[in-house]
């Protein structure tokens, strides 16, 4: 069975963050640099702004490192995808006429757009669709997830 497109959302998210985090450090967590070079590359229209000011950068990642430890956790990094999606429903609503139905508009993405669909209702990007392992240990999601 094909997964559904937000299976195939939650998959990607997952592969966008071990794709950034294997890099240096610990390979489970972002540090200031791979955050920053995640921020860049993949949340390009979502911060705008933020993406040109590595202070701004640095003060996002200080903010979702709840620890203090100066890495982020996938679960203080899911903050941020929460947050921004959050963000982006609001802007969706912003230029839809109240009280007819529920309307969307393009939301911080472009209109139309959904790379996601194009998929094929595959694994997600980064690792060849077979996740990594860290030391051949860990979970797998159908045999084909990441293992720590």
């Amino acid at each position: 069975m094909s997964q559904s497109l937000m299976e195939c959302s939650v998959d990607t998210i997952i592969n966008i963050f071990h794709q950034y985090s294997v890099r240096l450090g610990h390979p489970d967590r972002l540090n200031q640099k791979e955050f920053s070079q995640m921020v860049k590359k993949e949340l390009p229209t979502f911060l705008k702004k933020e993406r040109r000011n590595e202070a701004l950068i640095k003060d996002m990642m200080e903010d979702l490192d709840t620890n203090g430890d100066k890495d982020l956790s996938f679960e203080e990094f899911v903050t941020l995808v929460g947050r921004l999606t959050e963000a982006s429903h609001e802007q969706m609503h912003k230029d839809t006429p109240k009280g007819h139905g529920h309307a969307h508009g393009p939301g911080f993405g472009e209109a139309g757009r959904n790379p996601c669909k194009t998929q094929g209702g595959g694994r997600g990007q980064g690792h060849d669709g077979h996740g990594h392992s860290h030391d051949g240990h860990g979970h797998s999601h159908d045999g084909h997830g990441h293992s720590h």
